[in-house]
């Protein structure tokens, strides 16, 4: 299976559709899915809207808990690729990240809201 890079600055707006959960491996036994260095696969599902068109919805996997991505959030995707795949008559395209971050919402920094909160400009 080739990987293609996606580049992502071309999809628009990228938001959480769904927060990441573990990606099962075994539905009969619930075996998490793990990467070869027995790190856990993480799934999430983001929507994208590029300029003028509909909603998609993709699901990603990544190695690792995407730390503070929550459904609705805006996200940056890092190093996303997309392999296609065929098992017997079923067929399709699977997405891959190096990792998914959330967007700072505008007005806030790292360590909160910008400025003192209820002050009007200066101390």
């Amino acid at each position: 299976m080739q990987s293609i890079p996606v580049d992502t600055s071309r999809l628009g707006v990228l938001r959480c559709a769904v927060e990441p959960e573990p990606k099962i491996a075994n539905f009969e036994t619930k075996e998490v899915k793990r990467d070869k260095e027995g790190n856990t696969i993480y799934s999430v599902a983001v929507t994208v809207r590029q300029e003028g068109r509909r909603v998609s919805v993709i699901e990603i996997s990544v190695t690792g808990e995407p730390k503070g991505v929550v459904e609705g959030a805006e996200v940056r995707v890092i190093g996303l690729d997309a392999f296609s795949w065929a098992m017997g008559d079923r067929h399709g395209i699977s997405f891959r990240a190096a990792a998914i971050t959330p967007v700072p919402a505008s007005g806030t920094t790292a360590a909160g809201p910008a400025g003192p909160a209820g002050k009007g400009g200066g101390a």
